[in-house]
């Protein structure tokens, strides 16, 4: 049944032809929650995305994890139903539900069929309001997540990201895993759960998006009904993280493997930023372009350090990165980040060159419709677009402000963003010629 209900809706989702040119409608519900709706009666078949600000930064102190150990409840038994009964009642109504924690989100994935709509999101409804939280299902579901903790533990881009975010953000909850510590699971109590769930499933922190064979009214009465019961307000938000990253220099973390892994970072541009649209252009052309990238030519290409070396923007609600990743020989990473170190100030002071910045503008342009393959594609693109307070017509527009950069506008960003002087390594392996750091 299992594998009917995934090809079932790979293929529903996928009935949308691709278009970046959507119809997006501003819906209230008589409760006066808002959601964005695009109407596609063309099939009797209806994706639903929710997302609550906040995520796994709402953890309580020294509960780190019971955002992430809830999450992974919902779907194990609700209301009358224990996890075997909830799960046989999805696939009876051939429904998909899913559930995820992020450090900003918490967000819930539905896909359903017009003549099920009413039972699905009625048994939606009851893993929000009234989770189980049963104690086989919760001791099963913390078995899951220590041995996530303990592989994460042996992994080498896990180690070097959970230190990385250690320096970077000292006591906000970005410098922590949102899965938390074997200690800190271990002693997580079903009141503690319950207590993550009011703390994150909150109405005043709420976006929806919807799109498929629905109509304006009939989703404003089904978000009050599914959302019907939760908290009107969560606590506030952390503080504004405070960034820490030491200036410049490595931080070797010893790991016995024949090849180590680098993450490097400085501090970046928000989403909300005036230059951002720049920056994400500029970091196509640095190190976000694959093969076409500069880090790709002078770190692969021309020297042969690593198969693959990249960058990219990480703006979080609370402090934001630009980050990059390689992994080399223990004896050529070094000289692999002494590259990486070059190309930073160059592109820094000299910025890209003219048909690097038209090739970059053609790629994500051209990219962007395709990210619209299917109904819960465009609806969680909704809802990240509110999340982020961007207009109703972005998606119209956004091609726009991509194809609007000049060569100044990346100059002046280049200059303003890249910070060679600053960028920090963090190395996990037993890399030759650097000073071991712990």
């Amino acid at each position: 049944m299992k594998s009917f209900l995934t090809s079932l809706f790979l293929t529903l989702s996928l009935a949308s032809p691709l278009r970046a040119e959507v119809d997006i409608q501003e819906v209230t519900s008589p409760n006066g929650v808002t959601a964005w709706l695009v109407e596609e009666h063309s099939i009797p078949f209806t994706a639903i995305e929710i997302w609550f600000r906040g995520g796994a930064r709402l953890d309580a102190e020294g509960k780190r994890g019971a955002s992430y150990l809830m999450t992974g409840l919902l779907e194990e038994g609700a209301g009358e139903l224990d996890a075997q009964g909830f799960a046989e009642a999805a696939e009876e109504l051939a429904t998909s539900f899913s559930y995820n924690v992020y450090d900003d989100t918490l967000t819930v994935s539905a896909q359903f069929l017009t003549e099920n709509r009413d039972e699905a999101v009625a048994l939606l409804r009851s893993s929000l309001i009234e989770p189980r939280f049963d104690e086989d299902a919760v001791e099963r579901v913390r078995g899951q997540v220590e041995s996530i903790i303990r592989s994460d533990a042996k992994t080498p881009n896990t180690i070097a990201s959970k230190k990385l975010n250690e320096l970077a953000w000292g006591d906000h909850p970005y410098a922590t895993s949102i899965s938390g510590t074997l200690e800190s699971v271990a002693a997580l109590t079903r009141d503690d759960l319950i207590e993550a769930k009011d703390r994150v499933l909150t109405l005043d922190r709420v976006y929806v998006g919807a799109v498929g064979d629905i109509t304006p009214d009939a989703l404003g009465e089904l978000v009050d009904e599914l959302l019907a019961g939760l908290p009107e307000t969560g606590p506030d938000l952390p503080a504004e993280a405070v960034y820490g990253l030491p200036k410049g220099g490595e931080t070797v973390v010893e790991f016995e493997t024949p090849q180590s892994v680098a993450l490097f970072a400085h501090e970046g541009i928000k989403r909300d930023d005036p230059d951002f649209f720049p920056a994400y252009v500029l970091n196509q052309v640095l190190g976000g372009g694959g093969f076409a990238s500069i880090l790709m030519e002078e770190v692969r290409e021309k020297r042969g350090l690593t198969y693959g070396v990249s960058s990219f923007l990480a703006p979080r609600d609370q402090g934001a990165l630009i980050m990059g990743q390689v992994a080399s020989a223990n004896d050529r990473i070094a000289e692999a980040i002494e590259v990486i170190r070059e190309v930073w100030a160059d592109v820094a002071e000299n910025g890209v060159a003219e048909q690097q910045l038209e090739d970059a503008k053609t790629f994500l342009t051209g990219a962007y419709p395709l990210r619209f393959d299917g109904n819960a594609n465009i609806a969680g693109i909704m809802v990240g677009m509110q999340a982020e307070d961007l207009p109703i017509d972005y998606i119209a527009t956004r091609n726009d402000k991509v194809n609007a950069v000049t060569m100044d506008d990346i100059k002046r960003v280049a200059e303003r963003l890249l910070r060679p002087e600053d960028l920090h390594f963090v190395i996990v392996g037993k890399p030759e010629g650097l000073e071991k750091s712990e």
